[in-house]
């Protein structure tokens, strides 16, 4: 099954679920800053919709509240958010990596450990 496309909201209460784990979903509504935290309804409506998709599912109940926990990973969620920026600009990496150069997003750190990436996906590639 493909992974399901994810709002910025979903995404988010994705995030509570990954790092809390498994809760409620006044335990994720809590998660977010006092400041930017959505009301409580529109956190569970999204929470449905997120169950609808498949990405998270309850795990349990207690008393009245279900406990829902991700059952998409962070990374698998990374990835697809990805491969869409990607396919906005045809599949090009360039003018992402040039945007985060400019912005100073992307550091001399993070360009040596793509290197490092890039050489151990070529040694696996070469034929034995």
């Amino acid at each position: 099954m493909p992974l399901p496309r994810l709002s910025k909201l979903e995404m988010q209460i994705m995030e509570a679920l990954w790092s809390r784990g498994a809760s409620s979903i006044r335990e994720i509504q809590e998660a977010f800053p006092e400041r930017d935290r959505p009301a409580y309804t529109t956190v569970q409506t999204t929470v449905y919709r997120l169950e609808g998709k498949k990405a998270v599912r309850r795990a349990k109940k207690i008393s009245n509240a279900h406990i829902f926990e991700a059952v998409v990973s962070r990374n698998a969620a990374q990835r697809r958010l990805i491969d869409d920026l990607l396919g906005l600009f045809g599949g090009r990496t360039q003018p992402v990596m040039a945007h985060l150069i400019e912005s100073g997003k992307l550091t001399l750190n993070d360009v040596e450990e793509a290197e490092k990436t890039l050489r151990r996906m070529a040694r696996k590639e070469k034929p034995e």
